[in-house]
């Protein structure tokens, strides 16, 4: 490893610069190989610094070409320059302007950070520390400038050159066959929001009027003969600008607002102020290429990403440690703005079940970090789930505790207050807190503390006195971090279900607090009496999920099958279902390790047959139900000793259980395909119950090979063909071969449904996939330097199939190292995800865990790993 992988930067030690950056010129000429970046900086002393202090600017892979000061050429002797230093040994007291000439070598760029070429289109991405990689810079999110950017290409190459705010001129270079943009943004924005584009792009366009009247051209741009394809995206854009008017009051601010998509990006995409870049998988959308899926993405990234124009432009963070702080808000934003498009109940129920299976196991594992962590070796390590999706948790949980007028002062207020602020968390809370008169010290922990809670409750009813009494306690585990845990403050919204099925009220509440349908349980243990309770009632607790933990209850198999039948909350009504589905997988798991068959209480198949054929309620929802816990759900739930296989078996099991028992009904309650594909929620709810119907018919035995042929060919949209597909290809059915040629030939030119044909051979779930994807990868359509191939294959294999990648013999280990390797000498960012996949590796039954273990050793002896990978490889082996 390379010495600096284990360099740690702390919380504690931040500091202000010692110099501010009031304004930045940029002259960018591009060239493939060798672009040249002048820079001007407007610089002067921050209040405090002594005059004469060095002035140390970021540098990465640069080359120096020219440096002056006012003009003035700069002496050798009075500056030191290193590929990745500029340091000033004694610049003026007074104000001054900086002026530095680099070169970068684009085409070369294979790490997609700074500024590189793909596919002949010029892109940058600046996110967390690629400005840089432009220029020298004071490259941290605290210094925030006023930008003016010239970029200038042959206009052959490039005829599109956008760039960051409004445009202000165009014009040729005379005598050049080149050409010049100059755009203007002028609201002061830290360097990871520098953005620009160059290339041979098509575009759409459209415009928006905002509320206090102001015209706002809007344009996406793409690949050429792809823009067909952007315009659910534009759709998506304008009702997202409406959206944030009405629930945020907050209008957009500039003349233009321009989104690129580009194949080649390693994020999802990036919320640069003015221009958007994107993967174009989260703007190209349409029924032949795209599924309810992806139209549901496309809709939330295009909000994420233009919701932070507020919650991550306007108001940026202090330091990246307070990454939480735009991206954990800015996904509570994505999220209510989805729920309100579509069904509420069922984007709350998803987004739980993506933090379950992705969340919950970064908190248990050797990676658990709190939501602003103290520490890092690697920052762009740090863009992870506890960030994003637990971040989003701890503002849904603020909103429950203050009430959704509360709520919306606090953030006001924010606004007001902070508007063109780098923030903090603390600063953040303060708003809520002053806004209310709250005190939120104890809740602020939920930012500063590591791990999943465990709630427990148990519950007492006297029949006599009316009165139901409720216990509860919280678990705090540990974590790697070994910081001692305080109580952390848990709302939990509940009801009480009477045996009509109907909400029963209480009269009276006494111990922990208790507002309205919340208890605050804010100790570690508390009892909460009921009184006024005119019927036995069964606790509904966590109702919306109301707090991230792990909830565990005295619930019995009857109480639990009511909840199913009958609770008014559609998240506890899934969440019943859930659990039940949970506890029969656990305990079949157990059976089959010990060589028994798996025996299962019918009485849940009757209740979902009940449920999927309740036509009142959503088809959407109905499908989730039926959906059990995944196989990482499971691993985690048992959490030692884990053996994917017998999961497997014991999933399998149940599915073949339900089936017999349910595919009837549901094949008499799906709806037949629609006539013309629509992407709206409904729509999109009645194919999900569909191709649940398909899977549990499989299963029993009711659907057969050649009937998923015929729903294969005969669809009419990219959604139902591959859920057939998927599931032809997962149960190794006589069509399966068939179906992935067929399926291969028709998107063999469509680089983004080719990756799902890669990832649905990936998942396969049999411990043969290995040499499948082994196979693939050498196939003339995969590549090892395009991020979305090598997600969609790679990745997919090692965190989308544990059968496969956890192989008792551990040939998945050892080809997931080398394959990091491969990948980290060319792309660090998009290898350090590829090693995340080991992150539960130490819940594994003895002999894999020791074959992972044994991998991940291997892995450290490889010279120069990246700084990406060495701090996720020494977090793992170290947790």
């Amino acid at each position: 490893m390379r010495p600096e992988s284990n360099v740690v930067v702390r919380l504690e030690d931040y500091r202000p610069t010692d110099y501010l950056i009031e304004r930045v010129y940029l002259d960018i000429q591009l060239e493939p190989e060798a672009a040249t970046i002048t820079s001007r900086l407007s610089l002067h002393l921050r209040e405090g610094t002594a005059p004469g202090t060095p002035l140390v600017l970021d540098g990465d892979a640069l080359v120096l070409r020219r440096a002056a000061i006012d003009g003035v050429e700069l002496a050798p002797d009075a500056f030191e320059a290193s590929a990745d230093r500029f340091t000033l040994r004694a610049p003026p007291a007074e104000p001054f302007e900086l002026q530095i000439v680099t070169e970068v070598n684009p085409t070369a760029n294979t790490e997609l950070m700074g500024l590189y070429r793909s596919g002949g289109n010029y892109t940058t991405q600046c996110e967390a520390e690629g400005f840089r990689r432009i220029t020298y810079f004071l490259d941290r999110p605290d210094v925030l400038a006023v930008y003016t950017t010239r970029i200038e290409a042959s206009r052959s190459e490039a005829p599109i050159l956008l760039g960051n705010g409004n445009p202000v001129e165009t014009g040729d270079v005379a005598g050049t066959g080149r050409h010049y943009a100059i755009w203007h943004d002028p609201f002061p924005k830290p360097s990871y929001l520098f953005a620009m584009v160059g290339g041979d792009l098509a575009s759409i366009h459209d415009t928006f009027r905002t509320r206090s009247g102001r015209e706002v051209k809007l344009a996406i741009y793409c690949e050429r003969g792809k823009e067909s394809r952007c315009h659910y995206a534009m759709d998506s854009l304008k009702r997202s600008m409406k959206w944030d008017e009405d629930r945020f009051g907050l209008e957009y601010d500039l003349d233009v607002f321009n989104i690129v998509a580009v194949s080649d990006f390693n994020m999802g995409a990036m919320e640069n102020k003015g221009l958007n870049v994107f993967n174009d998988k989260y703007v190209l959308v349409d029924a032949e290429t795209g599924t309810d899926w992806d139209y549901a993405h496309v809709e939330g990234v295009i909000a994420h990403e233009y919701f932070h124009n507020w919650t991550g432009n306007r108001i940026t963070c202090r330091d990246w440690f307070q990454l939480c702080l735009k991206e954990g808000l800015t996904v509570f934003r994505d999220q209510e703005f989805s729920s309100d498009m579509r069904s509420r109940a069922v984007k709350r129920i998803s987004d739980v079940a993506k933090l379950r299976e992705h969340q919950f196991p970064e908190d248990a594992g050797p990676l658990a970090h709190p939501a602003r962590p103290t520490a890092y070796r690697e920052i762009n390590n740090f863009y992870t789930t506890t960030v994003y999706e637990k971040g989003a948790e701890i503002c849904r949980m603020l909103q429950t505790i203050l009430g959704e007028d509360g709520f919306r002062a606090g953030m006001d207020l924010y606004f007001r207050r902070h508007d063109g602020d780098a923030a903090t968390i603390e600063d953040f809370l303060a708003c809520f807190a002053d806004a209310t008169g709250t005190d939120l010290s104890q809740f602020a922990l939920w930012y500063h503390q590591a791990g999943t809670p465990i709630l427990i409750t148990e519950h007492d009813y006297d029949a006599a006195d009316e009165t139901l009494t409720l216990r509860l306690r919280q678990i705090l585990p540990e974590t790697p971090d070994r910081q001692r845990k305080s109580p952390m403050h848990i709302p939990v919204a509940f009801g009480l279900v009477g045996p009509d099925g109907q909400d029963l009220s209480f009269s009276r509440a006494t111990g922990a607090r208790v507002d309205g349908s919340v208890i605050h349980l804010t100790d570690l243990q508390a009892e909460v009496k009921l009184e006024g309770v005119k019927a036995r009632p069964i606790p509904s607790l966590l109702r919306g999920f109301s707090a991230p933990v792990r909830l565990e209850t005295d619930l019995g198999m009857d109480d639990l099958l009511f909840l199913v039948g009958h609770d008014a909350d559609p998240f506890n009504r899934w969440e019943a279902a859930q659990t039940i589905a949970m506890d029969l997988l656990k305990r079949a798991t157990e059976e089959i390790r010990q060589g028994a068959t798996p025996v299962f209480d019918g009485r849940f198949a009757e209740e979902l047959g009940r449920l999927a054929s309740a036509t009142e309620l959503d088809p959407a929802f109905r499908a989730l139900a039926l959906t059990l816990p995944s196989d990482m759900e499971v691993a985690q739930a048992i959490r030692t000793n884990v053996d994917p296989d017998a999961i497997f078996v014991a999933r399998r099991a149940l599915q073949t259980h339900l089936g017999d028992r349910i595919a009837d009904a549901l094949a008499a309650a799906a709806p037949a395909a629609d006539a013309s594909y629509r992407p709206d929620a409904e729509s999109a709810g009645r194919r999900a119950f569909r191709h649940a119907a398909w899977a549990y018919g499989l299963a029993a035995g009711r659907i057969t090979s050649a009937d998923l042929a015929e729903a294969f060919h005969g669809a009419g949209n990219l959604t139902d063909r591959l859920a057939a597909l998927r599931l032809a290809v997962h149960r190794d059915l006589d069509d399966a071969p068939a179906l992935l040629e067929a399926f291969y030939e028709r998107y063999r030119d469509d680089p983004l449904v080719l990756d799902k044909w890669f990832s649905v051979q990936a998942t396969v779930p049999q411990h043969s996939t290995l040499e499948r994807v082994q196979a693939l990868s050498r196939h003339p359509a995969f590549s090892m330097k395009v991020p979305n191939r090598v997600y969609a294959l790679i990745r997919t294999f090692a965190a989308g199939n544990p059968v496969a990648f956890n192989r008792p013999d551990g040939e998945g280990y050892r080809y997931m190292v080398d394959m990091v390797a491969e990948v980290d000498r060319h792309n660090p960012s998009v290898a350090s995800r590829l090693t995340t996949a080991f992150r539960s590796f130490r819940m594994m039954e003895p002999s894999r865990r020791a074959a992972a273990e044994a991998a991940l050793k291997r892995l450290a002896t490889v010279p120069e790993l990246s700084r990406d990978v060495s701090d996720i490889l020494i977090r793992t082996l170290e947790g």
